[in-house]
């Protein structure tokens, strides 16, 4: 029967479903007769009823139609089609009465059409059922009796998520899976039973469950498991050698959704030592819908992720400004791409450095909102480069931060990093010195300034996991620099998200702190890399300490001790009250370090970026060494 349905073309499907629906109605209104009627009696009121039963025939078929009972997958009857079919029943039953009653003036018997009514929802909603019922046993029933390619599976999670892996695990028949059982950690759950399937033991028992079942993967179907615990659980999925993937976590399920198809690979960020954070930005389209929009560095990694999620919130104007050619070109190209017609692209090869540029083109395009996130990086780099990270960061940021107040932009916020708090490298200096920058200047502008303030983002470029990913492909070893150096980390999605909440809620001058939660050891997260590749440390790739490098230090912090914080409408979100400066001194001092560039040795000009960001009110740096 099986395959006699499988050949038939939807429209033939559809015309049987439509016999069989036409059978029951007529079947069901007879019924309906004979409990109302004595059998001799009923015989004759039907032979007088004759055209009822047309009648009704043809406007419950009609009904059905229109409520899509014919364009349904009926092997797939689910819920939502049920209610459909009551639904469309009752309207027709309805329709019927009101015929009645304008025909006959409500001598008909009621409690016939009442008893038709429900005889229509068994007999109709029965046998989408049973459909359905005959497809999934006969699935299951092959599934049962295939043994050559089946993997023998445990499902980590007996939730809702669990529940609709293995509802389509069992459906499916494309999908090779031998479902074992579940694993969950609550003790309430064990020896417990979905689509009869046991929940046989917690996940410390998955070693001793793929020994005794033969498993050969496990799944884990827990969207909202914390990082430490997916690391866990794979450790222990790798010493029974069985493969482990996992459903997306909450914020890439739409509407609660989950589904086999989404079952995927671990990835890095699953092993994170904290969950992620979804800031919600449609909320906040309102300062930046009808915009004109500036971001700098626009074609770096955050830059760009800037312009993709500033895109979906209908700025007028959005202004690509990169110093690098083929980074605007590229980023220009790739959200031209994106569908947002209505979205003016502007892409602007540009240095912030170049003053003059500057202003030009703030007269031109008169921005409402800039996104600062052009600055160089590398910390061991700007080492040996100092005159250019203050050329580039602190006297670009300057010049950024001067055309914002004397063109009366309304938002301005600044890209900063946790290596500005009690940095030991000139690139975190240089931030540090933005950040008090900034922050003098919103003192007195109009300009409503902030800067956002966060750890590495995975895979940006020069960062850590993209050089573990190349040092793999080539064989290792990994370099790492020293075995407890420990750091933050985060997306660039909830980085990015970060950044555009921040501009909405500034009100001047603050300094806005995610909390990260437990920052991430660097070897831990070499060893995760490793793993994640199918293979060993040690035996295949090769882990080796190298020391830190010229400005790195062990470990990072998100914020001064002296800072004083409160919390914000987000959980997740602290703000750096912003202190007092003295506004003429700190531009007077920045301009004093930019006028040493070149005339000053590299570690001269350092040691007056450290006397500058050191100073608890920058008034004494007129009298240090490059003044």
């Amino acid at each position: 029967m099986k395959n006699l349905i499988d050949v038939l073309t939807p429209k033939q499907r559809a015309f049987i479903l439509l016999v069989i629906d036409s059978l029951i109605i007529i079947a069901s209104l007879i019924s309906a007769f004979s409990l109302r009627f004595p059998i001799d009696q009923g015989i004759m009121v039907i032979q007088t009823y004759w055209w009822l039963l047309l009648l009704t025939v043809a406007i419950r078929i009609g009904a059905f139609q229109s409520y899509g009972l014919y364009i349904s997958i009926w092997r797939y009857a689910s819920m939502k089609e049920l209610v459909n079919v009551v639904k469309a029943i009752t309207f027709s039953s309805f329709i019927i009465m009101a015929i009645l009653f304008i025909a006959k003036g409500m001598s008909f018997p009621t409690s016939i059409l009442i008893v038709d009514w429900a005889f229509n929802i068994i007999g109709i909603g029965g046998v989408r059922v049973m459909l359905r019922l005959f497809r999934d046993y006969s699935v299951a029933r092959k599934n049962r009796h295939q043994t050559h390619g089946v993997d023998n599976v445990l499902i980590i999670g007996a939730g809702d998520a669990g529940e609709t892996i293995v509802r389509e695990m069992l459906r499916s028949s494309s999908h090779k899976y031998k479902i074992i059982g579940f694993i969950d950690d609550e003790p309430r759950k064990l020896g417990q039973h979905i689509h009869q399937i046991s929940v046989l033991g917690t996940t410390e028992d998955i070693p001793k469950l793929c020994e005794k079942y033969d498993i050969d993967e496990a799944i884990c179907a827990i969207p909202s498991l914390p990082g430490h615990q997916i690391r866990r659980i794979m450790q222990l999925c790798e010493k029974s050698k069985i493969g482990f993937r996992v459903t997306p976590g909450l914020n890439d399920i739409i509407d609660g959704k989950v589904s086999i198809n989404q079952i995927r690979e671990v990835q890095i960020e699953d092993l994170l030592g904290r969950d992620i954070i979804k800031t919600d930005i449609s909320g906040i389209s309102k300062y930046i819908s009808g915009s004109t929009v500036l971001v700098t560095g626009a074609g770096g990694s955050i830059g760009s992720e800037l312009c993709r999620q500033i895109l979906h919130l209908s700025p007028s104007q959005l202004l690509l400004l990169d110093h690098a050619e083929n980074h605007v070109y590229h980023i220009d190209m790739e959200i031209r791409n994106m569908g947002y017609n209505h979205v003016t692209i502007v892409p602007i090869v540009a240095d912030v450095k170049n003053r003059e540029r500057l202003e030009s083109l703030f007269a031109r395009y008169k921005p409402d909102l800039v996104f600062h996130a052009a600055a160089y990086k590398h910390v061991p780099l700007m080492e040996e480069n100092v005159g250019e990270v203050i050329q580039n960061n602190i006297m670009g940021t300057q010049n950024i931060l001067e055309m914002a107040h004397e063109h009366q932009v309304k938002n301005f916020v600044l890209i900063s990093t946790d290596k500005a708090v009690n940095s030991t490298n000139c690139m975190g200096a240089s931030k540090r010195a933005c950040e008090i920058m900034m922050q003098s200047i919103a003192q007195y502008s109009q300009t409503k300034f902030s800067a956002v303030r966060f750890g590495n983002v995975l895979d940006s470029d020069g960062s850590v996991v993209p050089l573990f990913k190349k040092q793999i492909a080539r064989g290792g070893p990994i370099t790492v620099t020293h075995p407890d150096v420990i750091r933050f980390f985060m997306t660039i999605p909830e980085a990015v998200s970060l950044v555009i909440k921040a501009g909405a809620l500034c009100v001047g001058g603050e300094i806005f702190i995610l909390d990260m939660g437990e920052p991430v050891k660097i070897l831990n997260l070499a060893k995760d890399m490793i793993h994640l590749s199918g293979l060993e440390e040690d035996r295949d790739i090769e882990i080796k300490f190298i020391g830190l490098r010229a400005g790195e230090k062990l470990y990072e912090e998100l914020y001064f001790n002296k800072e004083e914080l409160r919390k914000t409408e987000h959980k997740k979100i602290m703000i750096a009250q912003p202190p007092q400066y003295n506004a003429d001194c700190v531009r007077s001092s920045i301009q004093a370090l930019i006028a040493q560039v070149g005339v000053l040795d590299p570690e001269d000009l350092k040691a007056g970026l450290f006397n500058f960001i050191s100073s608890k009110t920058p008034t004494e740096l007129s009298q240090q060494k490059i003044a």
